[in-house]
């Protein structure tokens, strides 16, 4: 992912610290992580939902991103549910 800059929102850090995810952790993902889906319409910049499988443990990280700064910002960051999730992590079940 293409971020100068990388700011975390409120609702992420409460996230991350409920779930025991490190800012590290996300930056990895960040940086290393697939692009599952793209949320083009979201308000006020367009979004993604990477996937990336850091320390054994897969992480989804939505990823608010400024195209004309660059900067992306951290919306929310959880490990997915296997209930809801495909065995890879990358598609919802129906």
């Amino acid at each position: 992912m293409d971020c100068s800059n990388v700011v975390f929102r409120g609702h992420a850090v409460q996230r991350m610290f409920e779930r025991g995810i490190s800012k590290t952790q996300v930056i990895e993902v960040i940086n290393l992580g697939e692009q599952i889906d793209d949320y083009r319409d979201d308000k006020p910049y367009p979004s993604v939902l990477l996937l990336g499988c850091v320390d054994g443990i897969a992480i989804h990280v939505v990823l608010g991103i400024d195209p004309e700064s660059k900067t992306c910002y951290v919306i929310t960051v959880y490990q997915p549910d296997p209930g809801i999730w495909r065995s890879d992590f990358r598609r919802r079940l129906k």
